[in-house]
C-alpha cells in the first residue's frame, strides 16, 4: 500500500503524557476522540491547554452508564 487512505497519520496522536508540564496553548492531543477535554482544556479534534502546568487524566462516569476519560490540566502555583 503505497499512501493509501488505509495508512495512519502519524500526527493523530496523543502528544503529551501524565505528569508531564505543558505550556499555554501547547497541544495536548490531536485527533483521537477518546478523550474529552477537562479542566484548563479546550477544543474538541485538538485538545490544547489553556495555562501552564501539569496533565493529569481523570474517569468519570455519564449518566448513561458510559465512562469517559478527561484530560486535565492542573495550574502551577
Amino acid at each position: 500500500m503505497t499512501g493509501g487512505f488505509s495508512t495512519p497519520k502519524k500526527d493523530e496522536a496523543l502528544k503529551v503524557s501524565g505528569g508531564q508540564a505543558v505550556k499555554t496553548g501547547q497541544i495536548v492531543i490531536r485527533g483521537i476522540n477518546v478523550y474529552k477535554a477537562g479542566k484548563n482544556v479546550k477544543g474538541s479534534g485538538t485538545l490544547f491547554a489553556t495555562c501552564p502546568g501539569k496533565v493529569y487524566f481523570t474517569k468519570k462516569k455519564t449518566p448513561h452508564g458510559k465512562v469517559r476519560t478527561f484530560i486535565n490540566v492542573e495550574p502551577l502555583k
